[in-house]
């Protein structure tokens, strides 16, 4: 009778997930993306665009330091105003 070969191997210690930070905990609750001296609440409004579009106005925000979402939030608010 041959023996059997038990090939042993070793498993690391569990990974560790990392907490967020307090300050990023902070920023998401308080963030706030409407200055306004009453603190609206804020819906979400999905688009579809054009590739070239979208491209060009990332590439100008990028350039200018602004986010997208804030420049929309601009344009619309000087088509339609504050309701």
């Amino acid at each position: 009778m041959s023996e059997k070969q038990v090939k042993k191997i070793s498993i690391g210690a569990k990974p560790t997930t990392r907490q967020p930070t307090v300050a990023a905990d902070a920023w998401v609750e308080t963030r706030e993306t409407v200055q306004d001296e009453e603190k609206e609440k804020l819906k979400r409004l999905t688009i579809d665009i054009p590739e070239s579009l979208h491209r060009a106005i990332k590439t100008q925000c990028a350039g200018r330091g602004a986010k997208i979402a804030d420049e929309v939030r601009e344009l619309l608010l000087q088509k339609y105003g504050k309701a």
